[in-house]
């Protein structure tokens, strides 16, 4: 796609004096017009053109989303790596693509709390790189909750045409509004739903410079935040500031990347006075569905976004694709005759077509001979007062990895599930801690051999037929 049609489709809107976004200090849509130019010549400088591939892991700043904007003006195909991966984690995801150049923050890697007005950078080419794969813009690595992650490559077809998707959202914040970003830019949902979506709209962007929830609410009350995006560890979060100011202005808050507990849907509406909304979408393709409205509960999702065709077979949901999303070949049993396989379950209400979600198509697993549904043990331990996260795996039993107060064990957890699941629903093996490890998306991990290396084995629990 020409770059008329890609990214300046994006930046030549609105006047120079036109807010684009808040941090520290606030950036105008001129500014950040003028960052990208100069970034383009020093590409140009460094050998960086039409259909070279680019590994961009950058700390979170304006820097990076100008570099990336840059980058894409360039016609470059850009490989997005959180910067908070380890090398053990990043170094094979870049041999799996081989870029021709690394675009990467300056000085000592380490975590990274919050985002930053600007940041520093290196430019390096690197030997044997391949060149872009034909008309692929935006390169991502899944989520990696189940295992290692799917390499997953999208044309500029595909991110417009997702803009597009959330124009047509009822209720979507657009020109005047001030939307509070908590996810991360590194990650589709922060980078289109929030930066790319904002600057096609017209919305100015707030990111937080720090993550401490007392100081983001009251950065939300200074800026006017009429809407805020994040995660259902987010609005956990935020509901738990004790001291909130009023918040007027504030009408929208918006969910993506796992289902919104419901404890924290309902803490936060209780302090907040307005409901968590969801949307859904995949890495793959970008936003799904979703209901702004205030009118869907958990596990709903809301409607199919227009522009999104979708199907639910055996209660498994299918959405439309013209081609498979997947790079090098990898993953083909997902893509087929022109529909990928999400791997999620959901219902879809045959009088309205609303979709909720049940759970994961791997959390059906079948045992002596039975099927058993891992969420709904999920399902029985998060309601469990002292529980707050919970993931149920099955290998050679039903396995249980628990996040909950540190006084609750392995017994107790037992005999709760036994007085409420069938005796081959309840895990023989429990995993106890205070917090379950989460990945770079903040979703919960659900791999089984990942999460033995992070939780502390608590004494397997005896099966009832065991005693």
């Amino acid at each position: 796609m020409a770059r008329t049609q890609w990214t300046s489709h994006l930046l030549n809107r609105g006047a120079d004096d036109e807010p684009w976004a808040v941090s520290s200090a606030p950036v105008t849509r001129g500014q950040l017009r003028g960052a990208v130019v100069e970034l383009e010549e020093r590409f140009r400088n460094e050998g960086i053109g039409e259909g070279s591939s680019v590994l961009l892991r950058m700390t979170p700043s304006f820097t990076y989303i100008q570099v990336l904007l840059a980058l894409w003006s360039r016609g470059a195909q850009v490989v997005l790596v959180d910067f908070r991966l380890k090398p053990a984690e990043y170094e094979p995801l870049a041999r799996l693509v081989r870029p021709q150049f690394l675009v990467a923050a300056s000085g000592a890697a380490g975590p990274v709390a919050g985002f930053r007005q600007e940041s520093e950078f290196t430019v390096r080419r690197l030997p044997d790189g391949r060149p872009a794969v034909d008309g692929i813009r935006l390169v991502q690595f899944s989520s990696g909750s189940s295992g290692r992650p799917k390499v997953i490559g999208r044309p500029a077809a595909s991110v417009l045409a997702e803009i597009d998707r959330h124009a047509g959202l009822p209720g979507i914040p657009g020109a005047g509004d001030r939307v509070m970003l908590l996810n991360s830019v590194m990650h589709n949902m922060g980078l289109v739903s929030g930066v790319l979506h904002a600057l096609a709209s017209g919305a100015t962007l707030i990111i937080p410079p720090t993550v401490r929830p007392a100081e983001v609410v009251r950065l939300m009350a200074a800026t006017g935040t009429t809407a805020v995006y994040g995660t259902p560890v987010h609005y956990d979060l935020l509901s738990r500031v004790s001291d909130r100011p009023r918040l007027p202005a504030l009408r929208l808050a918006v969910s993506g990347g796992e289902r919104v507990p419901q404890e924290t849907y309902e803490n936060f509406r209780a302090r907040f006075g307005l409901p968590v909304s969801p949307v859904y979408g995949l890495t793959e393709i970008g936003l799904i569905a979703g209901d702004l409205s205030g009118t869907s509960v958990p596990p709903q999702l809301g409607l199919p976004v227009p522009g999104a065709e979708v199907k639910v077979v055996d209660e498994e949901l299918y959405v439309r694709m013209d081609h498979s999303p997947y790079l090098y070949g990898e993953h083909a049993d997902r893509y087929a005759d022109g529909w990928l396989r999400t791997c999620d379950r959901v219902r879809q209400d045959p009088a309205t077509g609303v979709l909720s979600m049940i759970g994961r198509a791997d959390s059906l697993a079948v045992i002596g001979g039975l099927k058993v549904d891992l969420t709904e043990v999920e399902n029985v331990l998060l309601a469990h007062g002292r529980v707050a996260e919970a993931v149920v795996t099955h290998g050679e039993v039903v396995e249980a990895f628990v996040g909950a107060d540190p006084a609750v064990g392995a017994d107790e957890l037992t005999v709760w599930c036994r007085e409420r699941l069938s005796p081959v629903k309840v895990p023989k093996r429990f995993h106890v801690t205070r917090l379950l490890p989460r990945n770079s998306m903040g979703k919960l991990i659900r791999d089984r051999a990942l999460m033995l290396g992070r939780v502390p084995s608590e004494p397997p629990a005896r099966a009832q037929g065991d005693r």
